[in-house]
């Protein structure tokens, strides 16, 4: 951090920010940096869609609380989330994405098969419903997001491109968030699923958690 502090203070570059690392390292490190009174990380990149919503778990949270901007990659998760992967969108796959669906890149981010399913299947419902795309649903939800964030568009055509960019058209109601946030949820695990029990919930607010959110 000392180190990036100095190009910044030599006017090399403007601001830092930092790209798939884990919560905890970030947060240490921008600790470190206004402790020292060095220049923090202030753009935080990470891979943020429907089908990736485990960052959710301590990313986001961290990014709301330190005011860390956020920027995702692979928004449309690598396309799964158009529908070519899976009969919807309006297009087969071209055997060119079906050789790169194929290679061990692909594999290894390659989402789980019956969750992806459920999600695209939301997504098209949604779809259906706005008039919009179902890349640009899927886009259109990140707008909702609990934090502000950017989505990295990977377009290889101008259509893509375009289509993208209608994303911001597209209004989603309350119950069509709901249909996605219920198809893509993932299990926050220890210690959040704690914090939503009965019991937890009564020790911490000494039972007048609804008086106090109230």
């Amino acid at each position: 951090m000392r180190g990036l502090d100095d190009l910044v203070r030599a006017g090399k570059i403007l601001y830092t920010g930092i790209s798939d690392a884990p919560a905890w390292w970030i947060a240490q490190a921008n600790t470190l940096a206004h402790l020292r009174g060095w220049s923090p990380f202030v753009g935080l990149q990470i891979e943020y869609s429907l089908i990736e919503r485990t960052v959710e778990r301590e990313l986001i949270p961290m990014a709301k609380a330190l005011n860390i901007g956020v920027t995702a990659w692979s928004p449309l998760a690598g396309g799964v989330l158009t529908g070519k992967y899976h009969g919807h969108g309006g297009s087969s796959v071209s055997p060119g994405e079906q050789a790169r669906m194929n290679t061990d890149m692909a594999k290894d981010f390659m989402p789980e098969p019956q969750r992806t399913a459920r999600v695209v299947a939301a997504v098209k419902s949604v779809s259906d419903e706005t008039g919009g795309s179902m890349a640009q649903v899927a886009l259109a939800w990140l707008r909702y997001r609990p934090v502000p964030l950017i989505p990295i568009i990977g377009a290889r055509k101008l259509s893509q491109f375009q289509d993208s960019l209608a994303s911001f058209e597209v209004t989603l109601s309350a119950d069509q968030l709901k249909t996605l946030d219920e198809a893509s949820a993932i299990e926050l695990g220890f210690p959040y699923e704690m914090y939503a029990k009965a019991m937890p919930r009564a020790i911490c607010y000494g039972g007048l958690r609804d008086q106090i959110l109230a």
